[in-house]
């Protein structure tokens, strides 16, 4: 299978030649996995590329494998990145005579991509802090959707007589996610449901996952009894058992959690509380496939909470009708020996208790102003931001605790001081 060589030390970032999965069935790189199927008309592909040369090196990926006009692109959701590469594809039907390949999506991509464009500069933003070693130019350009010519709600069958190829609704990551299936040689892409990880559940800068919706999802491709498995990332799992157990192993971790978490809802602990209050899991996510690189147990912890729950997370009443952030820090500040904080916040750093050391130095951090006190709790702060990216497993945790640490060695406090992102830090 295909052997897979790491660029940025990023589950999203990886790179590896073209790989024959089956009869007619191959891989090239894209932004994850892109599925290239050969059939009568024409291939079918899964995603575009990014963009830029990676479509480029797409292109010519795939015709080394098929000189075939391009019959269909599949988006396998609608987030940014996967489909940035379409105009070149494009392009490249246009220059070789060939039509223009159909654009296929699940019906509520068009929606999100609608709402991308009405909140381009915040989609930048969270782009931006979560991809930080991507270039600014990138990140707009990954911004750039073309709307699909071929949407369906449930299902979409492409038609052929060797290789029929059924799109599915497939909702996990997105309300817009597709599966594949090939019926005649059992072949399924879970696309955004599978990836080479904990299910990217709950991430701190998206919008709600729905932890059960994508538990249903697994259960509707277990029932498929798939020969071959094509995730998102990584290579191909072979052998109905070996799928069956990748699956269904993933949709185990996710009930776990839901019970786990609603009978502690039950009882009234927010979400952090139930954080500190699960059981050892066990062997339940003791897997290659488990682990936290991308998603993260924790992460589905808050988006169950959120799905039951308002804004009012913490349950603390002063959070109901905060103050002024601003007017808060003041007040603070003025009621303790700032001194005094910094050294307790600062034995806890030296004692390897970050967290702990955040709780206590956002008693002076957080606070306006640019006296050397309140410059130093903000140092000791961003050492313990970069201390604890070091130490935690999830990719998106690991880029915000870096971009805050640069965030406050610039001056600034929070992310409206720096509208324009970590670019304009450097």
């Amino acid at each position: 299978m295909s052997k897979p060589t790491e660029r940025r030390g990023s589950i999203l970032d990886i790179a590896f030649e073209p790989t024959t999965v089956a009869d007619g069935v191959h891989l090239v790189a894209t932004q994850g996995n892109g599925v290239v199927i050969e059939t009568g008309d024409g291939l079918v592909l899964v995603d575009a590329g990014a963009g830029g040369e990676l479509t480029d090196r797409m292109i010519a990926d795939v015709r080394g494998i098929s000189d075939a006009p391009v019959r269909a692109i599949i988006y396998s959701h609608g987030h940014i990145g996967y489909n940035a590469g379409v105009p070149q594809w494009q392009a490249h039907a246009a220059e070789r005579g060939d039509p223009m390949p159909w654009l296929v999506a699940q019906a509520n991509a068009r929606q999100r991509f609608d709402r991308y464009r009405r909140t381009f500069g915040m989609q930048l933003l969270l782009n931006s802090w979560q991809f930080q070693k991507a270039t600014r130019e990138s990140l707009v350009q990954g911004l750039s959707f073309v709307d699909p010519t071929h949407v369906f709600e449930t299902a979409l069958m492409l038609e052929d007589p060797d290789r029929p190829v059924e799109v599915f609704a497939a909702p996990s990551e997105t309300d817009d996610c597709v599966g594949l299936w090939l019926p005649r040689q059992e072949i399924l892409y879970g696309g955004p449901a599978v990836i080479n990880g904990f299910p990217n559940v709950g991430t701190p800068l998206r919008s709600q996952r729905r932890t059960q919706r994508w538990v249903d999802t697994l259960d509707a491709m277990i029932a498929r009894k798939a020969r071959i498995l094509i995730p998102e990332f990584g290579p191909a799992v072979v052998g109905a058992d070996a799928v069956r157990h990748r699956l269904q192993t993933t949709a185990d971790a996710l009930r776990w959690l839901i019970d786990e978490v609603t009978e502690r809802m039950n009882r009234g602990l927010n979400d952090v509380e139930i954080l500190h209050d699960l059981p050892d899991p066990g062997e339940r996510f003791a897997h290659e496939h488990l682990k936290s690189n991308y998603g993260s147990p924790d992460y589905v912890v808050r988006d169950l909470f959120r799905e039951q729950s308002g804004w009012w997370t913490s349950r603390n009443p002063t959070d109901l009708h905060p103050a002024a952030p601003d007017a808060a820090a003041t007040a603070i500040l003025a009621a303790v020996d700032p001194a005094r904080v910094i050294a307790a916040a600062r034995a806890h750093a030296e004692s390897g208790e970050h967290q702990l050391a955040l709780h206590v130095i956002d008693l002076l951090a957080m606070a306006p102003g640019n006296d050397p006190l309140l410059a130093e709790a903000r140092e000791l702060k961003a050492a313990c931001c970069d201390a604890l990216s070091r130490q935690t497993a999830p990719f998106v945790s690991r880029s915000l605790y870096r971009g805050s640490a640069r965030l406050l060695r610039a001056g600034k406090r929070g992310w409206s001081e720096a509208p324009d992102g970590l670019d304009a830090l450097d």
